[in-house]
């Protein structure tokens, strides 16, 4: 393979709803190029994109996968993202590499939740989209329908390239407002006929010609006034209009393909060669110093490590780009993250599991290596004297979680060690050890998500899993003044212990004045504070103590004791046993022994006050409580606000967005436990959610009295 220069590559990632078709497109793309001499379909198994033993098993894909086509003289770097939801890491990453987005549509099914949700992640990144409309050959397929839902959904920017003469199931042809011609394939498709346009349909063509054109021209001032003047433009213009719109986001171009039976595809992909932006045309990308980084072949090297895979013969493969600067075989490469030195031993361009050796990837290119010794996706490696660090990849909050354990226990360890990797490869696989709940939590995008975690672990790893309904986070806290002491004293022979402790505990908030005097029945407390101390605590929410001992009650060097006694039971509420907050301690008084008194008698003085104390503060329990947002299709609202109610949700409010409707609620993460598969269920794949913590909350009542009886009778066991 020759070596291609920054201005002679383009980075397009295959993105859109599940079932488009992406990766049989990208099969159809690598054929009409000949990097493949025939093409795999989905149904045999043997496409070059899906070639992990879990995709052939489930039949979609699970990973994106890093393709290059060489086509009339430009390199096509194409990364074919899943098209699920529960996926959508994969996609977020490739359309953080790459320039271009081409969003495939299924034209028997229109706009899907799914590509709603895709085309957000190309507005948030700014990313130039083309629209495939896939499966034109399908029975039910109305292109002006579909364009109109396009519309409907994405603005007028929509701008038809193309139109079928024949949509259904006798597609075979299209007439290209661009060229002015029309295309005809035999029904093995490849390359078409092209003849001029049928009489019959010439007013058509003049009318989105026309369209296409003051699309292009509104985007240069010389070419409006040209278009005004003439009335038209060269194919030139038009294509530098376009991609001048492409870049700036104001014309989404659309063609029409049928991937299945390769045709169409040549004439779109001329046009990602010719007209969508190439990687110096778009906006640098800015480094962790906030410095703009222009993909310059001349400047210092430095690439980035986007995706890890595993792979069966070869080991760790590392997918980077090169963001600056020109990589050659041999290269000594520091990580910036992690430190340590890289040999770049060997470089390839990829087309799935099939690999091409290269000598050299200038800026803006995108390839992979094998074997590097202590690098990560995310990691960035650069040359002597660059400083560079890049960290721009932002994944989208987990929306589905479990608790994790192997059946054999003693597979603990090993376990750990295929979830650390299987994060590198996937990071929106995330894990946490938590101390709190006592329990490894996988979260993820959704049950399938996990359900393909599961998969691997127990078929590839032969690491026998059994997934468990994660633990509730709750928090304790108190809603009112409580006074208590507590005295321990033991003694058995030798020197004992004895300690005894006065607090008074109260709710703590920012902002409130200094503690004064306090009266409990008859009796009043005065606090005379000699020093105090704010501690934060990990889990939220604060712990502030008093030291308001007078006389000598108890020596200073015991408070500390004291306050590790109190933080005992922050650390485990007498409530549930979960992490306590908010309180704010008055220690006020108490008694020593000048020989029995030590640390341990004050911390278990302190803690056992500490609890009676709160118990007595009408203690309450907190839950997380979390914003969510649901899209669903308008005919489906209603079941959709049906079933959140009956999850204890609060509805926020509802509005339309692009032709479907979004819900806003806040939601108990408890009853968030099972959502995605509920939701999945209620409308049959056609809505999605997310959701983020919002704040802990009060739980009901009748909650909280069912929580308590679950802990003591845990206790009890």
């Amino acid at each position: 393979m020759k070596v291609y220069k920054t201005r002679e590559i383009k980075n397009i990632s295959l993105i859109g709803a599940k079932g488009a078709g992406k990766t049989t497109l990208a099969e159809a793309m690598l054929y009409e190029c000949g990097i493949i001499k025939r093409r795999g379909s989905i149904s045999a198994g043997n496409t070059v994109c899906d070639y992990f033993p879990v995709e052939k098993e489930y039949g979609y894909s699970v990973f994106s996968t890093v393709l290059y086509a060489e086509f009339n003289g430009k390199k096509l770097n194409v990364i074919d993202c899943p098209g699920s939801d529960d996926f959508v890491g994969s996609a977020i990453t490739a359309l953080n590499v790459t320039d271009t987005g081409v969003i495939v549509i299924d034209a028997g099914k229109g706009v899907e939740v799914g590509t709603q949700n895709i085309y957000r992640h190309t507005a948030s990144l700014k990313k130039p989209i083309v629209f495939a409309l896939n499966k034109m050959d399908g029975e039910k397929v109305d292109f002006d329908n579909v364009i109109n839902s396009m519309k409907e959904s994405f603005g007028n920017k929509i701008v038809p390239v193309q139109f079928p003469v024949n949509a259904g199931l006798g597609f075979n042809s299209v007439v290209d407002v661009l060229t002015m011609k029309q295309y005809t394939w035999k029904p093995e498709g490849g390359e078409p006929t092209v003849s001029d346009i049928d009489a019959a349909l010439q007013g058509k063509a003049d009318d989105l010609r026309a369209n296409l054109l003051e699309a292009a021209a509104e985007n240069d001032e010389a070419l409006m006034d040209k278009f005004f003047e003439e009335g038209d433009l060269t194919d030139d213009e038009i294509r530098e209009g376009l991609r001048k719109g492409l870049i700036d986001r104001s014309i989404y171009p659309v063609f029409c393909v049928s991937a299945e039976k390769d045709m169409g595809v040549r004439r779109m992909m001329e046009f990602l060669g010719n007209v969508v932006p190439f990687v110096d045309e778009m906006p640098a990308p800015v480094n962790t110093a906030g410095e703009e980084v222009k993909p310059d072949p001349n400047g210092p090297l430095s690439i980035f490590i986007f995706k890890t895979t595993v792979e069966p013969h070869i080991g760790e493969v590392s997918y980077f780009k090169v963001m600056s600067g020109t990589l050659n075989v041999g290269e000594d490469l520091s990580n910036m993250n992690r430190g340590g030195k890289e040999r770049i031993a060997q470089i390839y361009c990829t087309a799935g599991q099939n690999r091409v050796n290269v000598d050299q990837l200038q800026a803006g290119d995108i390839g992979a290596t094998v074997k590097l010794k202590d690098a990560r996706t995310g990691n960035t490696l650069t040359a002597k004297g660059c400083e560079y660090t890049f960290d721009f990849i932002k994944y989208p909050a987990p929306k589905y979680s479990r608790a994790i354990k192997a059946v054999n226990e003693s597979e603990n360890e090993k376990l750990g060690e295929a979830l650390n990797r299987m994060h590198e490869e996937d990071p929106t696989w995330t894990i946490e050890h938590s101390k709190e709940l006592k329990q490894t939590i996988v979260f993820g995008q959704g049950e399938f998500h996990l359900r393909t975690l599961k998969w691997r672990l127990e078929n590839n790893d032969k690491i026998m899993i059994e997934f468990i309904e994660p633990k509730i986070p709750y928090r304790e806290t108190i809603t009112k003044a409580a006074r208590a002491d507590y005295r321990h004293k033991k003694q058995s022979g030798g020197s004992g212990q004895f300690g005894e402790v006065h607090l008074i505990i109260e709710p703590y908030s920012e902002g409130m004045p200094l503690p004064d005097t306090y009266r409990f029945g008859n009796q009043e407390f005065k606090m005379s504070i000699r020093d105090s101390q704010e501690i934060p605590l990990e889990w939220g929410g604060k712990l502030v103590v008093y030291n308001c001992i007078v006389g000598g009650a108890i020596d200073a060097r015991f408070i500390p004791a004291i306050v590790k006694g109190l933080m005992d039971r922050m650390e485990q509420g007498p409530l549930t046993g979960s992490y306590a907050r908010d309180v704010r301690v008055c220690i006020y008084d108490g008694k020593m022994h000048p020989v029995d008194s030590n640390e341990i008698s004050f911390r278990l003085a302190g803690r056992n006050a500490f609890s009676e104390a709160f118990r007595n503060a009408n203690p309450k329990v907190l839950e997380p409580v979390y914003d969510v947002e649901v899209l669903v299709p308008a005919d489906m609202m209603g079941d959709v606000i049906s079933d959140l109610q009956g999850r204890r949700a609060i509805i926020m409010g509802m509005d339309s967005d692009s032709g479907f409707q979004k819900v806003s609620a806040r939601v108990p993460l408890k009853e968030m436990s099972s959502y995605s598969t509920a939701l999945s269920s209620i409308t049959g794949g056609r809505a999605s959610f997310s959701m983020k913590f919002s704040s802990y909350e009060l739980v009901p009542g009748d909650v909280q009295e069912k929580l308590l009886k679950e802990y003591a009778e845990s206790q009890e066991e």
